[in-house]
């Protein structure tokens, strides 16, 4: 059989949570692709330059690192769990319908901002729960999570093609291309881009792109719809009658844990992780090995790296293929979201049997090679127009499951007892955030071709980092195996009568005290 009974029976289990959170993850993924394709759409919406455009990525992105930090904080219950993901889903449909309405670029970058915010929240508890849920299993589910962000990616440049419009990057001639780039890198600003004898006027642009956007919030209701039914089923609902959820609080998880027929029952879904802070200043972590916060750091370092790239490649690579020496057709060129998303969407599709076949690390070491390898291959081939379809499938292939892989593998590592979930994807919310705000400075002020310069050096040092985690890991087994023999020997004898007791209890308690507080 090619998955265990044992992991169907879980899935069974735990169906209808895992399917709406992987439905919260489609509303990420689309959020996440739009600006690609019509960004230079919503330049000539906003009357702005591609420099202030980028700015909307920066608040989208910093938004969405808040959101990540804070939505620990909503994981102590499932009520604020689900909650949470209701408000989020629903506030992303919002988005998309009034971003039409942005005529103005502050206005513009408010909107993404809120959309950050949810997509960070999002990000987080979908993450949280199911490793929550599934535990030493998770690398599987947490792929097929990611799989929804790759579908939703894909679905929203798709969407959009039809919309994108021709009037703001003329596609008649590859001397309007060149001309209109010039302006983007000069600084230049004009409030349309076309001339003013053109016959083409800017309210029929916005009206064309605004479907686009209309429709993917129409196609977006049905998750905050689904987190609403899981609510009902959980009788978490304010008109349902009181009842107690299955989730269990607190109090009832210290009363179960006392018996000891069930000690070894998985940690309930609202133990262990918390918001960011929270875990920076948990007394309990005092007395870890230094090499518990390095794994946190280096591993959070990877994902910097390789969500920067693939949030830099998704943003710039419609910018990158319209400009010289490509000079692609509009709509060619808008392409090229859709494949790098179907790209992503195949590869976490794959990654899923391969993530139960094959260790995570085995997988993070193959895919970031890939990366660089196809990355340096776009440098080199640089004026190939076919090449950069075929490099940007490849490359999406391998980034794409970067993300699960490194946290399967980093919880691992900490045996699910720190605060690592929270910690990355905070982490990969500051690489995306920070890496497109660089590049998309970079490209207009050095041209496009530091768009792949800057994709290979991120890649780089994202294998690099991650060497540093295998290597960290080896250090911090050592240390924690020297440990745990140091305090068997320190330990004075037991009675014969209460040997047996105090070790079980030892078994229990003792990875208590590294969790995170999220009292």
């Amino acid at each position: 059989m090619l998955i265990e009974e044992r992991i169907l029976t879980l899935f069974r289990r735990n169906c209808q949570h895992t399917l709406t959170y992987w439905s919260v993850f489609f509303s990420f993924g689309m959020s996440i692709a739009f600006l690609g394709p019509t960004i230079l759409d919503l330049k000539c919406q906003t009357g702005s330059t591609l420099q202030e455009i980028t700015w909307v990525f920066f608040s989208q992105q910093l938004c969405l690192l808040i959101g990540s930090s804070a939505g620990g904080a909503f994981t102590k219950t499932l009520f604020g769990a689900l909650i949470a993901l209701f408000f989020s889903s629903l506030i992303i449909s919002v988005v998309f319908a009034i971003i039409p309405l942005c005529y103005n670029v502050l206005l513009l970058a408010v909107a993404m901002a809120v959309s950050g915010l949810a997509m960070g929240i999002i990000d987080t508890i979908a993450n949280f729960q199911l490793v929550s849920i599934y535990k030493k299993d998770s690398a599987i589910f947490l792929q097929a999570l990611h799989f929804f962000i790759g579908l939703g990616a894909l679905v929203s440049p798709l969407i959009a093609e039809p919309f994108i419009s021709e009037q703001c990057m003329s596609s008649n001639s590859t001397e309007n291309a060149t001309e209109i780039l010039h302006h983007f890198r000069s600084g230049y600003r004009s409030p349309v881009i076309l001339p003013e004898s053109s016959p083409l006027s800017e309210p029929a642009e916005k009206a064309s792109v605004s479907y686009a956007f209309w429709i993917m919030a129409l196609i977006n209701l049905p998750v905050p719809i689904a987190v609403l039914v899981l609510m009902y089923q959980e009788k978490l609902l304010p008109c349902c009658p009181s009842s107690t959820p299955r989730l269990l609080d607190k109090d009832e998880l210290a009363m179960e844990t006392k018996a000891p027929e069930i000690t070894e029952i998985p940690e309930p879904q609202n133990a262990g992780h918390g918001n960011i802070f929270s875990c920076c200043m948990n007394d309990n972590l005092r007395g870890l090995p230094v090499t518990f916060f390095v794994i946190h750091i280096l591993g959070g370092m990877v994902l910097f790296m390789t969500e920067g790239i693939m949030g830099v490649y998704a943003g710039f690579v419609y910018t990158y293929a319209v400009s010289a020496p490509m000079s692609l057709h509009t709509k060619m060129a808008g392409y090229l979201n859709c494949i790098f998303w179907a790209a992503v969407t195949a590869g976490r599709l794959v990654s899923i049997p391969l993530s139960y076949r094959f260790r995570p690390v085995y997988l993070l070491i193959a895919n970031l090679i890939g990366v660089n390898v196809t990355l340096l291959l776009l440098m080199i081939l640089y004026t190939n127009r076919v090449f950069l379809f075929v490099g940007t499938t490849v490359l999406g292939l391998f980034i794409s499951s970067v993300f699960p892989c490194i946290v399967a593998y980093t919880e691992n590592i900490l045996n699910y007892r720190g605060c690592a979930t929270t910690v990355l994807v905070t982490t990969a919310g500051m690489g995306e955030m920070t890496l497109q705000v660089l590049v998309g400075s970079l490209i207009q002020n050095k041209g496009s071709y530091v768009f792949l310069v800057c994709g290979l050096v991120f890649g780089c040092l994202g294998f690099i980092f991650l060497l540093c985690v295998i290597l960290c890991n080896r250090i911090h087994r050592n240390l924690t195996g020297a440990s745990k023999k140091a305090a068997m020997v320190e330990a004075p004898p037991a009675p014969a009568s209460e040997k047996a007791a105090p070790e079980q209890k030892v078994a229990v308690i003792q990875p208590e005290s590294i969790k995170c507080d999220t009292g």
